[in-house]
């Protein structure tokens, strides 16, 4: 049976999706709502759905049986609480909201029902970390004593963008929070710090340009990530785990594998990817087929509406530790 599904969102996240749904052989993208109803229009005209400019009338239709949430983060907290009181399972973008006293509002109005939402941390399902969490699940480097994340964009977002951002710990370490927590679910203490190195616009706003975070789990393990808002050769995106009987890493991806070597220089290759859509292109697409087998079975989502909620604390216990210079202790989390 294919499964109708409905869009919230027609901006370029909302893009990524779209195209998603529609390329799925078990989905049907049946309506795109977004208030900025033309863009909503084209959006419809390319994948064979319905544009319609609010909510409630994507709410009134009897005939959904999920649904996308792609739009501002605002929006985020009333759309799922409308989706799970409908009994529509739901997937989110990150984050549900930059507040955590709302998400914990909404957390104890949907109840028991948060297992009908899932989170779109979708860097859980890129090939290779996937791989590489597999792997060390099983055994292969033994105990996990050591994870390297390391995440860098090419460039500062608009400034736009970054004022209604939450902050570099909420926008975009949050992404290595959660990937942290894949590895080692259960973190104890965190300690960051930040710097402005580069950017007056983001200094400006009260916000960091570069970050590094330690985070240790209960094990004792040692989790260190390392974030800039720009890279002079691309979307750089590396993860390295080391365990007591060997280790894992994933490099940067590039177009081909083509290397060149001569008397000039050594492996050389092309640039690597240089946008988080291109690079993280088949982790979308493995996170909605993720998201459709959930539908399909009820029995529940990963990365669920619970991991939205730890990379949320966990964010604001980066920025506080930053600002402050204290490690911040987290056993008292709950969720």
């Amino acid at each position: 049976m294919t499964l109708r599904i409905a869009l919230f969102g027609a901006g370029r996240i909302g893009h990524v999706h779209a195209a998603n749904i529609a390329a799925h052989p078990d989905l049907e993208l049946v309506v795109i709502a977004d208030p900025f109803i033309d863009g909503a229009r084209t959006l419809a005209e390319e994948t064979g759905a319905e544009a319609v400019a609010s909510p409630d009338e994507v709410f009134s239709r009897d005939d959904i049986d999920g649904v996308v949430i792609g739009s501002p983060t605002p929006t985020h907290v009333d759309l799922i609480t409308r989706a799970v009181e409908k009994g529509i399972p739901a997937l989110c973008e990150k984050p549900i909201d930059l507040d955590i006293e709302t998400v914990r509002a909404c957390k104890e109005q949907i109840g028991n029902k948060a297992n009908t939402v899932m989170l779109g941390f979708n860097r859980r399902f890129d090939p290779s970390f996937a791989a590489i969490n597999q792997r060390v699940a099983t055994g292969e480097i033994g105990n996990l004593e050591q994870l390297v994340i390391i995440s860098r964009d090419p460039a500062p977002a608009p400034r736009g963008y970054l004022e209604g951002s939450g902050g570099i710990f909420r926008d975009m370490s949050i992404h290595d929070l959660d990937m942290a927590r894949y590895f080692v679910p259960n973190i104890v203490e965190v300690t960051a710090s930040g710097s402005n190195v580069f950017s007056q616009d983001i200094e400006d706003l009260g916000d960091y340009d570069s970050v590094v975070i330690t985070l240790r789990g209960d094990r004792g393990e040692l989790v260190n990530i390392v974030n800039s808002r720009h890279c002079s050769y691309g979307y750089d995106q590396r993860l390295e785990a080391f365990g007591s009987e060997g280790m894992l890493e994933a490099a940067n991806i590039t177009p081909t594998t083509v290397r060149k070597h001569s008397a000039d220089s050594t492996n050389q290759a092309n640039p690597i990817m240089n946008f988080f859509l291109e690079r993280y292109s088949a982790a979308y697409q493995a996170e909605l087929a993720a998201f459709a087998e959930g539908i399909r079975s009820g029995a529940g989502f990963s990365p669920s509406f619970d991991d939205g909620v730890i990379a949320l604390e966990l964010a604001n216990a980066c920025l506080e530790s930053a600002q402050t210079g204290r490690t911040i202790s987290l056993s008292t989390i709950t969720v």
